[in-house]
């Protein structure tokens, strides 16, 4: 199954890979990070309650801040912070989004992506420490009370992967290709970059989850969830903790 999703975070992953993907544009974890907030807007409401979330977004109090790094405190930046309004500045609002974005001088929520598509055994170690010292950072931006990180990681399953440098494709298929190397499947590397995201990055955050999938970036760029039904359901319960957490903390 595909299957769309009542959730824009999985659906806008899916989007992704609906053409051609590059691996090295650096705003994919911006949107992601952007529809998370989006779909805890959404869960907060469908609680029917005047939750901190929802009266901080509806007011401007706090928004996204799309060059996540807050006024005045130097860090490497995420990919989407969400935190309180510098006073006085100004916000803006972008059609089809609830929350609005500005400055900010503290960050609450801060959310790392990355996208292990082939190679992931070669990248895993620089990938891991790159999550865990996103954690570190997000600390640096919070205030009295350290900022709730939450980690997303996609984790490709398909059996071949063609992505490009440049102008150069690299088939990851496990076969010998016209320039002498041989790249692995990326279903053969999954399972055990999985696990080793789990062991090693996940603790670090509040929130860790790691998202199964099948893309070959192949046209015509067919895209599978490995397991529809956990995804949605992993997602759900991410939010849902998401959302108390944010309540008690802040």
């Amino acid at each position: 199954m595909s299957g769309h999703t009542p959730y824009r975070l999985l659906n806008s992953f899916r989007a992704l890979f609906s053409a051609k993907y590059e691996h090295r544009n650096s705003t994919h974890g911006d949107r992601l990070a952007l529809e998370l907030y989006e779909d805890l807007y959404v869960r907060d409401r469908e609680r029917g309650r005047a939750l901190k979330f929802v009266s901080r977004v509806e007011s401007a109090e706090c928004v996204v801040n799309p060059r996540n790094k807050n006024y005045g405190r130097s860090a490497r930046r995420g990919d989407g912070t969400f935190g309180e309004l510098m006073h006085g500045a100004p916000i803006v609002s972008e059609p089809g989004f609830t929350i609005k974005r500005g400055p900010t001088v503290i960050t609450e929520i801060g959310v790392e992506v990355k996208i292990l598509a082939k190679a992931m055994i070669k990248q895993l170690d620089r990938v891991v420490g790159d999550l865990c010292k996103q954690v570190e950072q997000f600390k640096t931006k919070g205030g009295s009370k350290p900022p709730i990180a939450v980690g997303i990681v996609g984790v490709n399953h398909s059996t071949s992967f063609l992505s490009y440098e440049g102008a150069v494709s690299f088939l990851a298929d496990g076969t010998r290709q016209p320039n002498g190397k041989t790249y692995a499947r990326p279903s053969d590397e999954a399972l055990r970059a999985s696990r080793d995201l789990q062991l090693l990055a996940a603790p670090a955050f509040f929130e860790f989850l790691i998202l199964e999938f099948i893309a070959t970036n192949v046209s015509p760029y067919p895209f599978q969830w490995v397991n529809l039904r956990k995804t949605i359901d992993d997602y759900n319960a991410l939010l849902t903790r998401l959302a108390n957490e944010y309540e008690a903390r802040f």
